[in-house]
């Protein structure tokens, strides 16, 4: 006898959808994480307003064109990382423009001094910047597909001085600043110049020279690179092609007099200001657009063998590159990302924690009914100042005592004799110690 089997029972239930996630190289900042990098971009905006910064904002977003031309075809921002699509034309009059997520903000600053002839001033502008830029590259420790950049340009027509050597110093001798004002231990200025663009032309030529015999031995990247941009194979981080690259001439060696003296009125204002620096003639940095000063700045604590914590350098064709007027300009970006991660590892060597600071003050209502008398308390405090959290009068009187405890320095008991009489009962959390306290004298006494 064979048993009949009937259909299961269809479910009702609808398929769970699968958790969104943030996208691969990308990550959220939780508020336990966000007081730090409030305090690096306050120290920033703060030292930046002494040196007579002001703050420029430009979009995310630009043409493309702008990084082709200014950033360089050649390099690997523009040929392998740029996040780019086609803006699709609205009418039939319209052409579809190619647009792409900043990859650097140094570019854009430009663009913005050309478009809205900020050289009429006459003036030197000193500009900076805070913001998230984006590149589509291979997501690892303190490098993100969206990233976090703080960066200056110093920009100006010839005769706002924007040439002279004493602009690099002065950036190069903020930036030590900045660093040690945040604690950054440790950190080491490399210098270098590449020279004019005339020097580059001779310089290229010689590297094409010396690299046509050994090209073969190197990477795929680099022998594209030996024939398109030579200088770029400097900057090359393939370890296998390590040996080959240091035996390359040196762009020291191809420096003009006037280039050559420019670097050395540089140094020699670095040593009036007692900023230690080291050379580093492989020091090209990755983009087309510098000239003359180039520089890095890195750590041994806190992001491994890839250690650069921001670079920069001098780029006095820049404009005229984007069809702009002359305007020579130096500039540099900090990987904020990568800042971040240093003050973090300093910070567990040294047993000091980075988390926000406690409220001053939990208001604990012991009943519903004194829950708007505690909102009226709050306003009171916080306009005098005082960083303050307020509880529910539905809460037990142990859970409005835990949750304060992780919160606040002191927690504060209003029930119907506290708003009656308008004497607190103010529990100090770190000495035990509780008190009753008059309205008020109650902001004084959180301070």
């Amino acid at each position: 006898m064979t048993e009949s089997t009937s259909p299961a029972p269809k479910s009702n239930k609808t398929p769970a959808r699968p958790t969104l996630k943030a996208v691969r190289g990308t990550r959220d900042l939780l508020p336990d994480q966000t007081p730090l990098w409030n305090h690096v971009e306050s120290t920033a905006r703060a030292l930046f307003a002494r040196y007579g910064f002001g703050e420029i904002r430009t979009p995310i977003f630009e043409s493309t064109e702008l990084f082709a031309r200014g950033v360089g075809e050649e390099t690997d921002i523009v040929s392998k990382e740029m996040f780019t699509w086609e803006d699709r034309a609205r009418a039939a009059s319209e052409k579809a423009q190619s647009l792409t997520l900043r990859p650097e903000s140094t570019a854009g600053v430009v663009r913005a001094y050309i478009e809205h002839q900020l050289g009429n001033t006459g003036n030197l502008q000193k500009l900076y910047y805070i913001g998230p830029q984006f590149r589509r590259e291979r997501p690892q420790r303190g490098r993100y597909r969206q990233f976090w950049q703080i960066g200056a340009e110093v920009i100006g027509p010839q005769s706002s001085g924007s040439e002279s050597p004493l602009r690099d110093a002065e950036i190069l001798e903020m930036l030590a600043s900045l660093l040690t004002e945040l604690g950054i231990r440790d950190w080491r200025l490399e210098l270098n110049s590449v020279g004019s663009a005339e020097d580059r032309v001779r310089y290229n030529a010689a590297l094409r020279e010396a690299l046509a015999p050994i090209k073969h031995q190197m990477c795929e990247d680099n022998q594209r690179r030996a024939e398109t941009n030579p200088l770029r194979v400097l900057d090359s981080k393939d370890e296998a092609d390590q040996a080959l690259i240091n035996t390359l001439p040196k762009i020291a060696d191809y420096l003009s007099p006037e280039s050559k003296a420019h670097f050395d009125q540089v140094l020699a204002a670095l040593d009036a200001c007692g900023v230690p620096y080291h050379l580093n003639p492989r020091l090209v940095r990755g983009l087309d657009y510098y000239t003359r000063t180039t520089f890095e700045f890195t750590v041994t604590t806190g992001l491994g063998t890839q250690n650069a914590l921001l670079g920069g350098g001098r780029y006095d064709g820049l404009s005229e590159m984007l069809g702009g007027p002359r305007a020579p300009g130096i500039g540099f970006a900090i990987g904020e990302d990568r800042l971040i991660l240093t003050l973090q590892a300093q910070a567990e060597a040294d047993n000091i924690s980075t988390a926000a600071p406690k409220l001053d003050a939990y208001i604990a209502p012991l009943t519903p009914a004194q829950n708007p008398a505690a909102l009226s308390l709050a306003r009171e405090l916080r306009a005098a100042g005082l960083t303050v959290e307020v509880g529910d009068g539905t809460f037990k009187l142990r859970k409005s005592f835990d949750i304060a405890d992780t919160l606040a320095r002191h927690i504060i008991l209003l029930g119907e004799d506290e708003a009656a009489t308008n004497i607190l009962t103010v529990k100090t959390f770190a000495s035990g110690e509780q008190t009753k306290v008059p309205r008020a004298k109650l902001a004084g006494a959180l301070r």
